[in-house]
């Protein structure tokens, strides 16, 4: 298969999804990078529905790797995960609106414009999260303990677009965030960005049936089949606070083989999570359990030309 990764710069050398493209080297396939936020494209080219057989996403929320794979998605090229699906978990408000009316268990939320608004929720709502609703990897989240407090947030928001506010959802301090691939799901707990503690390190936990369902259900309401969940212990139960798409799946065993593979089988499927008819399997990817071995190794290849990308 051939496949074009759009790689933001924030990502050009972490180990997703560097060790992934390097996986699907190692088997055969030719792979594409571009560089959606470093890259003078020539999108009637780039666009060539001939070219690839997926386009896969690994971007910053805010930048315009989306835009690009949405654009492939209208020209008929398959994505992994489905652009539609990405959108809907990128902006926060919308995953809000659309997980609450399928029933997944999320927080009541609040979407404002502009940050003075925040000043108009309920005092018995407080604490608050709030956050950029195109925010991502922690960025720009703020604890609210009571309205005393926002005043002084109001400031560190100015320039955000869409904020999202949320009441806390008391716990232990610490997060599950639960990855989905190929139909599987792993559980690591780890640290709470509002409650950063050194001494608590990431680390894989046993997965309870009642947030392994939870997870799953996050995949159907989405659309994905390749994502991450962050999932609180609260008083009431489990809660989903963030969804996202193509996450590290650090501390997943064999990460980088599991999500090749399941690259392939989504795009042998046309984007779906079918597995693929073996014609569509070549080269062959083989199983986890046996070491791969590149019988036709392709190097990595980068469009040199201004107009594919770079």
């Amino acid at each position: 298969m051939r496949l074009c990764f759009l790689v933001e710069e924030h990502y050009r050398h972490d180990g997703m999804p560097n060790e992934v493209i390097r996986q699907l080297t190692a088997w055969g396939h030719r792979i594409d990078v571009i560089r959606p936020g470093g890259s003078l494209l020539r999108m009637s080219r780039t666009l060539d529905t001939g070219a690839h057989d997926a386009w896969v996403l690994k971007t910053v929320s805010g930048g315009p790797g989306l835009t690009l794979l949405e654009a492939a998605a209208s020209a008929g090229i398959t994505t992994v995960n489905d652009a539609r699906s990405i959108r809907g978990v990128r902006d926060k408000a919308l995953a809000a609106a659309i997980g609450h009316g399928r029933g997944l268990p999320v927080p009541p939320t609040y979407a404002v414009a502009r940050p003075e608004l925040l000043r108009e929720i309920p005092d018995a709502q407080y604490p608050l999260v709030v956050k950029p609703a195109d925010g991502s990897s922690g960025r720009a989240v703020h604890l609210v303990p009571s309205p005393e407090r926002l005043e002084a947030v109001l400031a560190l928001l100015v320039g955000e677009a869409m904020l999202i506010a949320q009441p806390y959802v008391p716990n232990s301090g610490t997060d599950i965030k639960v990855y989905g691939v190929g139909g599987e799901f792993f559980a690591t707990e780890r640290c709470s960005p509002l409650h950063p503690d050194p001494s608590v390190r990431e680390r894989r936990v046993p997965l309870s049936p009642e947030v392994e369902e939870i997870a799953a259900r996050v995949g159907s309401v989405y659309g994905l089949d390749l994502y991450g969940v962050d999932v609180l212990l609260g008083p009431d139960g489990p809660v989903v606070v963030d969804v996202n798409d193509f996450p590290s799946f650090r501390q997943v065993p064999d990460a980088a083989a599991r999500v090749a593979r399941a690259v392939l089988n989504l795009a042998g499927a046309g984007g779906g999570s079918a597995t693929p008819p073996a014609a569509a399997a070549a080269p062959y990817a083989p199983p986890l359990s046996i070491p791969a071995q590149a019988s036709a190794p392709v190097a990595l290849q980068v469009p040199a030309r201004a107009g594919e990308g770079a």
